[in-house]
């Protein structure tokens, strides 16, 4: 079943947040087809503990003012990674190195990638260069899907 609609403008709205404390390697996962708890997960890098915390309180904000609260919060920046859960939208915030230690991207190179500004699902091909860009692993003959960074470079 495809991410509902709400989901979808959920994610957009905490990419936006993410994007406007400069986080890098912004990427939306549509994990809706083979997760029954999850539809979108909003992966985002940062580049020191004090601009992950950022992140995540932004984001936090943001979407407080959309009327939703995480239902979970783990991780801390200073352990280079938190996930916070809305249920519907996970958001995997790492410093860059935690990202390239946890590879999600390559745990999930299957899934459809939807654009982070708009939510509207990429073409296959698209992703592939992006990731490659970004320096992330993706596997041969992979058909993923990535959306580009905001706020700063393809490199992290």
């Amino acid at each position: 079943m495809p991410a509902t609609e709400e989901a979808v403008q959920l994610a957009v709205a905490a990419a936006d947040a993410a994007d406007d404390v400069k986080a890098t390697d912004l990427a939306l996962l549509d994990v809706s087809d083979l997760l029954v708890i999850v539809d979108l997960f909003l992966l985002a890098s940062a580049g020191s503990d004090r601009q992950l915390k950022a992140i995540a309180e932004r984001i936090e904000e943001r979407l407080r003012e959309q009327g939703r609260r995480p239902l979970r919060r783990e991780g801390t920046p200073s352990a280079g990674w938190v996930l916070l859960d809305y249920g519907d939208l996970v958001c995997h915030l790492f410093l860059t190195e935690q990202r390239g230690l946890y590879a999600l991207e390559r745990l999930w190179a299957d899934v459809p990638r939807r654009d982070v500004h708009t939510g509207e699902v990429l073409p296959s091909d698209v992703g592939v260069a992006v990731a490659a860009a970004a320096g992330h692993a993706v596997p041969a003959g992979s058909a993923t899907t990535s959306a580009a960074p905001r706020g700063g470079s393809a490199t992290a």
